[in-house]
């Protein structure tokens, strides 16, 4: 017998035990880190200009972790 490809589960019920606003704001954070690091170091931008780009990409993720979540 061939066991099905997909649980039935997406987004954030896929997560196990982890709850929808944890797996939200962790992607929001992880992606605010990355993009932070990214700019200050790799691009040598400024703090401020880092800053709000960390906290714009944040927020971008943190929507796409909630529309993924809710699928």
């Amino acid at each position: 017998m061939i066991a099905p490809m997909s649980t039935g589960r997406s987004g954030a019920e896929g997560t196990g035990s982890m709850s929808k606003p944890l797996y939200i704001a962790m992607h929001a954070c992880i992606a605010a880190v990355f993009i932070f690091v990214l700019q200050r170091y790799a691009l040598s931008a400024t703090f401020e200009s880092s800053l709000i780009w960390a906290l714009t990409f944040g927020g971008c993720a943190a929507g796409l972790a909630y529309m993924q979540s809710n699928r």
